[in-house]
């Protein structure tokens, strides 16, 4: 039997051209960059092989003996969604919501899409068989998957009508009989040098006679003329002192088409704007994918209150009213998120083909004041720490050095030890103060696109007339009962 992260670490010695400070990387799980995050993954995927965790974080397939990851699952109960949920929940606990795409997200637009594959099916008629072929790929050999959807930023004052603009968004260049020749690039695909396969298509409205770039593909990592070109690397692997950095590093990358082949049985939908946007606005899909984000969400705001608290019990600042404050609003940032989590599952209900969907209502609300909440929460943890944060030593070193009996007097801590103190603002500052730290919190404010127009679609998706209607009728009789008065 194989070890499914043995595995995993394996099949990425498939060719791909991965490209970090201007060198392709041949061996992936041993270069420096990613073996912290590609070693937490293993121990992720090697649960399903385990009896005393498969069930929480996977489901027996059916008619099969394997296990798969539960978002594979079709919910059709409200017990699978609930299986789906509380794997999520265990995933994003065992990495404190640090990361993620975990492929978990990218599975569930899959799984999402299988889901409503008869309704989509009815403006594409390709695509119930091509999905079900791959999603049946995908969830028996645990394929790792991530999206790329974002357009590079060149020139946002222009738009496709500028050809300089046109030939660098991803467009297709040529067709064949067995399939699609794309060029152009996309951004930002966090996971992309350990993915599998990339799920792409754009945000943006195409117009009839921009046809060519509308396309929704799945296209393998190690494509010929695929580069997958990565920022600079953020993990830190002095463990003692960077504990996040050195295991949670996901990566993001821009990627580089320069004339993809990409067979037809793994384009879903091509040359047609309208349909592309019907397909992107899937609501079973999209409920499904987005379900996974808020309940990662919680872990994370959980992780970083749990840290706040521990670091102002350290210094012994938890009488005081104002840093009681912030601990409170804190808390409160989880009961909401977990209120919106639990109202979308309660509020399920299944879709005309009797998939089992989350309420998207309260999935969009829990993603738009997420990007306002994880920014408050670093800000609150900054606040209480104050300079702490910037006074620890290089490294816990010193505790074992010529000067120990001085750096156990001078950091010790209100409830804890000297060493313990340094080790818990270390990790304080690898969230706070690091590149990855850095990263995050711009990454909680844009993960889910624009935060502007997020709001914006809430508003422009509403049913106005339910809040408006009693404010009219109030005033209708208000005016009828002030005539009677005449």
């Amino acid at each position: 039997m194989r070890v499914r992260g043995d595995y995993f670490l394996k099949s990425l010695q498939d060719g791909r051209n991965v490209w970090l400070g201007g060198v392709r990387i041949e061996a992936l799980p041993q270069h420096s960059a990613f073996k912290g995050t590609l070693e937490t993954i293993r121990h992720l995927f090697n649960m399903l092989d385990d009896p005393d965790k498969r069930e929480i974080v996977g489901y027996q397939v059916p008619g099969k003996e394997a296990y798969a990851h539960s978002s594979f699952l079709v919910p059709y109960s409200a017990e699978q969604l609930s299986q789906r949920s509380k794997s999520f929940a265990y995933w994003s606990q065992e990495t404190h919501g640090m990361m993620s795409r975990l492929s978990d997200y990218a599975r569930s637009l899959v799984t999402g899409w299988y889901a409503a594959r008869e309704q989509i099916g009815r403006f594409a008629p390709d695509f119930e068989s091509k999905i079900t072929a791959y999603y049946e790929l995908a969830r028996d050999n645990d394929l790792f998957l991530t999206t790329a959807i974002i357009d590079p930023q060149i020139d946002r004052s222009s738009g496709l009508e500028d050809s300089r603009i046109a030939e660098r968004f991803l467009h297709v260049v040529k067709e064949t009989s067995e399939g699609i020749v794309i060029r152009g690039a996309k951004m930002i695909a966090t996971g992309a040098p350990y993915t599998h396969d990339f799920v792409v298509f754009s945000f943006l409205n195409f117009k009839a006679d921009e046809s060519k770039h509308a396309h929704v593909l799945i296209v393998p990592a190690n494509s010929p003329g695929l580069h997958i070109v990565c920022r600079e690397s953020f993990a830190d692997n002095r463990e003692q002192s960077h504990i996040l950095s050195s295991r949670y590093e996901e990566m993001d990358a821009v990627l580089f088409f320069e004339d993809v082949f990409v067979p037809w049985e793994r384009v879903l939908l091509h040359g047609d704007s309208e349909k592309v946007l019907k397909l992107r606005g899937n609501k079973t899909a999209n409920s499904l994918a987005f379900h996974q984000n808020i309940v990662r969400y919680v872990a994370k705001l959980e992780f970083v209150t749990g840290i706040a608290f521990a670091v102002t019990e350290a210094i012994g600042a938890t009488s005081f009213l104002h840093v009681q404050e912030k601990l409170g609003e804190l808390l409160n940032q989880i009961d909401v998120m977990k209120a919106l989590v639990i109202a979308s599952e309660t509020q399920a209900k299944p879709d005309e083909t009797g998939v089992w969907i989350p309420e998207l209502s309260y999935i969009d609300t829990a993603r738009s004041i997420g990007t306002k909440f994880y920014p408050r929460a670093i800000e609150i943890l900054q606040q209480v720490g104050g300079g702490g944060f910037v006074q620890a030593p290089s490294g816990v070193e010193d505790f074992y050095g010529p000067i120990s009996k001085l750096m156990h007097l001078y950091f010790e801590g209100a409830s804890v030890s000297a060493e313990k103190k340094v080790q818990l603002f270390k990790l304080a500052w690898d969230l706070i103060g690091s590149p990855l730290g850095a990263r995050h919190e711009l990454y909680e404010r844009f993960y889910a696109g624009d935060p502007v127009r997020a709001y914006a679609n809430q508003y422009l998706g509403s049913n106005k007339e339910r809040l408006t209607d009693p404010i009219w009728k109030l005033l209708k009789e208000a005016s009828k009962r002030g005539a009677s008065f005449v």
